[in-house]
């Protein structure tokens, strides 16, 4: 589906100004819809069609991690049987140290990240993972963080967004 079939140039602007930091002021979305020439209801009616059409799937803030005291992930891809992989993916989303949990077209087929204060406790929840699903660590990568590179991820809805 193109964006630009069903939607016009104001949704499209609007969801690349929602990719942009939203100002820290009493009313937010007065200052987005300005900088769009719409208004504020209007703009909440865009975004509720959006999210109703599952385009947009919501709005919220970027934490960092390391300031919260999460100062070590790691990423983890297991080896699960085809037949086993809901079973696995259930016990990986017990825990609110993953932060994501994907699947993948590959021999290992359960990726995922986890992230904690510190090494041991991301060693006690994998070491757990892998009690309960019986995965062996064979059948395991870990790959640690060694270090960050924080960069942007953005979806330009509106090639020329900039010129508005």
């Amino acid at each position: 589906m193109s964006l630009t079939a069903h939607y016009d140039r104001t949704d499209l602007e609007l969801l690349d100004a929602l990719q942009d930091d939203i100002p820290f002021v009493s009313h937010p979305w007065i200052v987005i819809a300005d900088r769009l020439g719409i208004s504020e209801p209007e703009l909440l009616n865009r975004m509720e069609r959006l999210q109703a059409a599952g385009i947009l799937r919501g709005v919220t803030p970027v934490l960092e991690s390391r300031r919260l005291g999460i100062t070590t992930a790691t990423l983890i891809a297991l080896r699960v049987p085809e037949s086993r992989i809901p079973e696995v993916a259930r016990i990986i989303n017990l825990y609110p140290e993953v932060s994501h949990n994907y699947r993948r077209d590959h021999d290992y087929s359960i990726w995922f990240t986890l992230a904690a204060a510190t090494e041991e406790r991301i060693g006690e929840v994998l070491d757990e993972i892998l009690n309960k699903t019986g995965i062996s660590e064979a059948d395991m990568l870990n790959l640690p963080t060694r270090a960050q590179y924080k960069i942007d991820v953005r979806f330009s809805c509106c090639p020329d967004y900039g010129e508005v």
